[in-house]
């Protein structure tokens, strides 16, 4: 099976909301939600989409030719390619019948590492799904990254004792889920998280700790005083905020800022291996891509899953090769071009 296949296949067991397109640019249904769109008049995501495309790629082919390394090394696990899976939460809801939160996290995890590579697992109001994703991320030997909803305390203290039982590599606690209206109507109340607040999270998970929601050097400077591992740059997919920034509009500056101190993530809107490419060269150490891996489990279960990351690894190999980076570390900000 090609990804190809798997889209064509996911258009008649997806649901009614998302349209399984061959690209995901956030057009076909901007503002649907429930359903994969975005907030508002579902700007965000279109823009996500739009702002990857705007960057060009400078082409380098007089350089040594010799064999691509697409590897990442990151918290002490190694990876076959610079980027992962991200969260999908209420699957049914958003995404038709098919599959559940469970299901759709026990294809996903497992095929990942399959493939060499770590999925993020999604959070709800059940909680059976994050119990779910822990035992499927400690049955494929703690590769996936459990992600946490800025809960209340209390609450956040039961999932991460959930997190510590599957042997996790990382956690992630998605602080911009803070918009998504079931949790600021939570009680007891959920949401935005201060720097002291998240600071005592950190230390609790005893695990390195990813930020998930940053969008402004200010916000990343806030996640490494209270001691984050890593940040992720993103706005939920546009989910939360209508009008925002893209994320490759601001990875610059953040990492600018961050000087290293801290690994940076990045999603909104990456869609191939050529996407990713240019997320390591303004400066990321990993990309996270989300809603065609949906595409890809309801269209073709786990081999659908791994035609994705096939697709994506060869488009960044081949872009590296094209630019004459033949490790991650030698792609930089030279081998881009922005007007």
């Amino acid at each position: 099976m090609n990804y190809q296949e798997a889209v064509q296949n996911a258009k008649s067991t997806i649901g009614k909301y998302c349209k399984a397109c061959p690209e995901c640019n956030g057009r076909a249904c901007r503002s649907q939600i429930p359903g994969p769109g975005a907030k508002g008049y579902g700007d965000t995501a279109i823009r996500n989409y739009d702002k990857w495309k705007e960057i060009r790629i400078h082409m380098d082919t007089l350089t040594e030719n010799k064999p691509v390394s697409t590897s990442l090394e990151i918290f002490g696990k190694k990876f076959a390619y610079p980027f992962f899976a991200g969260p999908v939460g209420a699957v049914n809801l958003h995404y038709g019948d098919k599959y559940d939160d469970l299901s759709y996290n026990e294809i996903l995890v497992g095929a990942c590492a399959d493939a060499g590579i770590a999925a993020f697992t999604g959070d709800g109001t059940n909680p059976e799904v994050m119990k779910g994703a822990a035992d499927i991320i400690k049955k494929n030997g703690g590769t996936g990254i459990p992600t946490v909803k800025p809960w209340n305390r209390d609450i956040i203290r039961e999932k991460l004792e959930l997190v510590k039982k599957a042997d996790a590599f990382a956690v992630a606690m998605d602080v911009d889920a803070a918009g998504l209206p079931f949790l600021k109507n939570a009680i007891p109340p959920a949401g935005g998280k201060s720097v002291e607040q998240l600071r005592e999270i950190v230390e609790e998970a005893k695990i390195p700790f990813i930020v998930k929601g940053i969008m402004t050097v200010k916000g990343a400077i806030k996640a490494k005083e209270a001691g984050a591992a890593a940040i992720l740059v993103s706005n939920h997919g546009g989910r939360v905020l209508d009008q925002c920034p893209a994320t490759a509009e601001v990875l610059e500056d953040i990492v600018k800022a961050v000087n290293g101190s801290m690994k940076i993530l990045v999603d909104g809107g990456i869609r191939s291996g050529t996407d990713v490419f240019k997320a390591l060269a303004l400066g990321a150490d990993g990309a996270v891509i989300c809603r065609p891996f949906v595409t890809a489990v309801f269209g073709g279960a786990g081999e659908g899953v791994d035609a994705f990351i096939r697709k994506l690894g060869g488009e960044l190999e081949d872009a590296m090769a094209m630019c004459g980076a033949y490790s991650l570390e030698e792609i930089n900000r030279d081998m881009i071009f922005i007007r």
